[in-house]
């Protein structure tokens, strides 16, 4: 079998990449504010990828094993954080997995995705509270506001993927393809204007260079590309700035 292949479907298909890419996003704040622990990253990365999981598989013949994956996923994680940490970051928690829960489950007549053009803003205030609030003492509004305009960002070319599959109305459908990317950068630069403003100067530079790769990874988005280019090549942007800052402090 084709070494892509054989890697598209093992990393990318599993659900295992975004998942990393997302903790990665996580961790980079984390150590922005100095909340690195190892336990939170580990129910962080726990709590994606089963989230993810629950998403592609309820509506299969698997579903059985990846609730009974769910249940010990769940277990796990509140186990991590009742040992590490308090039950307030507990509840957080909670409360997060429901919100995750309301985006697509199969047990209800109406969730987040079916919402026209919700669920690019729905994703990016969950990814933005895992970052703002869970992982830090106190609400973080400067934080929330980075991650939440760039994760949307980052949604929007997904939408221009599945704009010809999508049962619901999206971006690209509405006001057209040039628009939605538009409509991206403008959330990018926005995201970038407040991490320089609120990040220390090396963590707003691997911002930057963040936002320059997502910016031309934005502009290439089309619908005829292979998925690869939005599993991999969209989905890595998230990772960016923990890899460029670390980039930058191994130089």
């Amino acid at each position: 079998m084709n070494p892509l292949k054989v890697l598209k479907k093992s990393v990318i298909d599993s659900q295992f990449y975004v998942s990393l890419t997302g903790t990665l996003f996580a961790v980079f704040f984390m150590q922005e504010q100095n909340t690195f622990r190892y336990p939170t990253v580990c129910f962080i990365f726990i709590t994606y990828f089963s989230g993810y999981l629950y998403t592609k598989y309820q509506k299969t013949k698997h579903f059985s094993k990846i609730l009974l994956l769910n249940v010990v996923a769940g277990i796990v994680c509140a186990l991590l954080i009742i040992d590490n940490h308090n039950e307030m970051r507990l509840l957080k928690w909670i409360i997060i997995v429901i919100l995750g829960l309301l985006y697509n489950s199969f047990f209800l007549d109406t969730y987040i995705r079916k919402i026209p053009l919700l669920k690019v803003f729905y994703v990016g205030l969950v990814w933005a509270l895992m970052n703002c609030w869970l992982t830090l003492p106190e609400f973080s509004i400067p934080i929330f506001f980075i991650s939440f305009f760039f994760i949307t960002a980052l949604v929007l070319p997904f939408d221009i993927r599945d704009m010809k599959t999508d049962t619901v109305k999206t971006f690209p459908v509405l006001i057209g393809v040039r628009n939605t990317k538009y409509l991206a950068y403008v959330l990018v630069f926005l995201s970038n204007i407040l991490a320089a403003g609120y990040l220390s100067i090396n963590s707003s530079f691997a911002f930057y260079l963040s936002g320059i790769v997502t910016y031309i990874l934005i502009y290439f988005a089309e619908n005829e590309r292979d998925d690869a280019y939005f599993s991999f090549g969209v989905e890595t942007c998230s990772a960016l700035p923990f890899l460029f800052l670390h980039i930058m402090e191994y130089f």
